[in-house]
């Protein structure tokens, strides 16, 4: 059953001016230490920060809560072994998961030259 979903789309431009001027700060507050070392290690790393901070807001939308209810590192987007996308959830964020009946979230991510979107169902 579905509890929830979520979408988001983020400008690829925004997200590398906010990489150029804070980087560790951006990347501190909002990125797990796995996702930074997979997004540095694609062509366009920019391209994938913001592809997995669309597919974050987009989990806190299907999970029914902004961020402040739980933090972004309690969301970790990951990659499975054929490179479908997966949420992992910890803290505050799983516990809201639990707390709503939440067992899964099928997360979807796609990008262009210019936008990242991501699209997220609470199952």
């Amino acid at each position: 059953m579905v509890r929830g979903l979520g979408v988001d789309l983020v400008e690829i431009e925004r997200v590398k001016g906010v990489v150029k001027r804070r980087e560790e700060t951006f990347y501190n507050r909002i990125f797990t230490e796995k996702e930074i070392i997979y997004c540095k290690s694609k062509p366009s790393p920019v391209t994938s920060l913001a592809g997995r901070f669309a597919a974050k807001e987009a989990v806190f939308k299907a999970l029914g809560v902004k961020p402040g209810k739980c933090r972004w590192k309690e969301i970790e987007i990951i990659v499975n072994k054929v490179g479908r996308p997966g949420v992992v959830l910890y803290g505050k964020a799983k516990v809201l998961a639990g707390k709503n009946g939440i067992k899964e979230i099928s997360l979807s991510i796609s990008h262009s030259r210019d936008y990242a979107v991501a699209f997220a169902v609470a199952l």
